[in-house]
C-alpha cells in the first residue's frame, strides 16, 4: 500500500501537471485559433482573386450594355439590362443608388471585391458617366466549395497540429517536473529518516523526565525539568504528526466505542505544562454520554492538534474553553484569529494563518484528513484577533 506521503506527493504531481497542461493547452488553442483564422482569410483571399477575372469580364459586359442604352437613350426601351449569369447595381459618384438588382442594399463601394452573406460583390469604376454611373456592382452567388475545402483542411490538420503539440507539451512537461519529483523523493526520504532517528531520543527524554517526577527537588529544578518536559513533548508531538503523515496509511485502524468525556479529559491533563507555561486558563463543560465509534489513535491526534493549535496562538494569559455535548465537541481560544480571507485555505497542508509563531502548518491538514477518515464533520468560526473555535461533531 503507498504510503500517504507518497500519495500526496503524487496528487501534488498531477495537480502541478494538470494545471499548467491546462494552461498550455489554452495557449495552443489560441495560437491555432489565430493560425486558422490567418488560414481561412488567405483562402478567401484566393478563392476572391481567382473570381476576379470572371466577374471583371461580367462587369464589362454590364458597362458595355450601359453604354449603349446611354448612347440610345431615346431609340430603345429604356429597361435596365439583366443578366441570368450575375446581378448587378449602379451608383453615382456620391455612393447614391440609381438602379439596382443586387440582394443587400448596403455595398461597400471602396472595396473591388469582397465577400458578404455568402455573395461576392465586384465594384468597377466607370471612366465615363454612363447614364450619371460612377460605379457597377456585380453579385454572384459564393458556391461555397472553398470553405468547405478550407474548415475540412483545418479539422484534419489542425487536429493532428494540436494533438501532436498537446502531446509533445506533455512529455516536456514531464521531463521538466523530474527534478521535483527528484527533489521531492529526497525530501521524503529525509523526512522518513528523521522521523525514525527522532523516536528513540525523544523517548528516552521523556521516560526519565517520568522517572524523576517520583524523586523530590526544589522548585527551581522543577521549572527546569518542566520546561525540557514541555520541549520534549513538543518533539515528540512533531514527531507523532511526522509519522501520521507518512506512515498513516500502513497502521491497521481498530474502531472502539470511546468515552469523549474521558479522552478530552485525559488530553487537557497532557497538555497542562503547555497552558501553565503561557499561564492559560483552561475551563472544560464536558457532559457524560458523550460517545463516539472511531480510531482511539486517530481521534488523539487530532485533539491533540486542536489543543496545540488553541495554545501556540493563544495569548498569555488567555483561555481556552472546551465543550462537549452529546453529538459534538469544540475547543474555543482567545488568541489571534484567523482572517476571513484565509478560513477557506487553513486545512491546506503547510497553510499558516499566522506566521509569526513556529509550526509546519501541517495540524489543521490532519485534522482535516482524520475527520473525513472518521466520518467527521469540521466546522471553524473565528474574528480576527479575538477568538477561533473549531468545532467537531458527528
Amino acid at each position: 500500500m503507498l504510503k500517504s506521503w507518497d500519495i500526496n506527493l503524487r496528487q501534488s504531481e498531477k495537480k502541478t501537471l494538470f494545471s499548467f497542461f491546462i494552461l498550455y493547452s489554452f495557449f495552443i488553442i489560441l495560437l491555432l485559433s489565430f493560425m486558422s483564422i490567418a488560414y481561412f482569410n488567405t483562402q478567401k483571399d484566393l478563392m476572391l482573386k481567382d473570381k476576379r477575372l470572371k466577374l471583371s469580364k461580367y462587369a464589362s459586359d454590364e458597362i458595355k450594355k450601359l453604354k449603349y442604352l446611354h448612347v440610345n437613350f431615346d431609340t430603345v426601351p429604356r429597361i435596365y439590362p439583366r443578366d441570368k449569369r450575375f446581378k448587378s447595381g449602379i451608383y453615382d459618384s456620391v455612393y447614391t443608388k440609381i438602379f439596382s438588382l443586387l440582394d443587400s442594399n448596403k455595398v461597400d463601394l471602396n472595396e473591388d471585391i469582397y465577400l458578404q452573406n455568402g455573395n461576392i460583390y465586384y465594384v468597377k469604376e466607370l471612366e465615363y458617366y454612363y447614364l450619371g454611373t460612377k460605379y457597377v456592382v456585380i453579385e454572384v452567388k459564393d458556391s461555397g466549395v472553398w470553405k468547405k475545402h478550407t474548415y475540412k483542411n483545418l479539422v484534419i490538420y489542425g487536429g493532428i497540429v494540436l494533438f501532436a503539440m498537446l502531446l509533445m507539451g506533455y512529455f516536456l512537461l514531464y521531463l521538466l517536473l523530474k527534478p521535483m519529483r527528484e527533489a521531492l523523493s529526497l525530501l521524503d526520504r529525509f523526512i522518513k529518516d528523521t522521523t525514525h532517528e527522532l523516536n528513540t531520543p525523544v523517548s528516552t527524554i521523556l521516560s526519565n523526565i517520568e522517572l524523576s517526577e517520583n524523586i523530590e527537588v526544589d522548585e527551581r529544578l522543577q521549572k527546569r525539568l518542566n520546561r525540557i518536559k514541555i520541549g520534549a513533548k513538543t518533539i515528540s508531538n512533531l514527531y507523532q504528526d511526522l509519522v501520521f503523515l507518512t506512515l498513516s496509511n500502513t497502521v491497521e485502524r481498530k474502531k472502539e466505542k470511546l468515552d469523549l468525556k474521558s479522552l478530552l479529559q485525559e488530553r487537557a491533563e497532557y497538555f497542562s505544562l503547555f497552558l501553565e507555561s503561557k499561564k492559560i486558563t483552561l475551563k472544560l463543560d464536558l457532559k457524560d454520554g458523550a460517545v463516539l465509534l472511531a480510531d482511539k489513535n486517530r481521534l488523539t491526534k487530532l485533539i491533540d492538534n486542536l489543543f496545540s493549535n488553541a495554545i501556540k496562538y493563544n495569548k498569555m494569559r488567555g483561555t481556552i474553553e472546551v465543550v462537549l455535548k452529546k453529538r459534538y465537541f469544540y475547543i474555543k481560544d482567545s488568541g489571534r484569529g484567523i482572517p476571513k480571507e484565509k478560513l477557506n485555505q487553513i486545512f491546506k497542508r503547510y497553510e499558516r494563518a499566522d506566521k509569526s509563531v513556529g509550526g509546519f502548518g501541517i495540524g489543521l491538514s490532519i485534522v482535516s484528513k482524520i475527520a473525513q477518515e472518521e466520518g467527521l464533520k469540521i466546522e471553524i468560526d473565528s474574528i480576527f484577533k479575538e477568538f477561533t473555535s473549531v468545532k467537531v461533531s458527528w
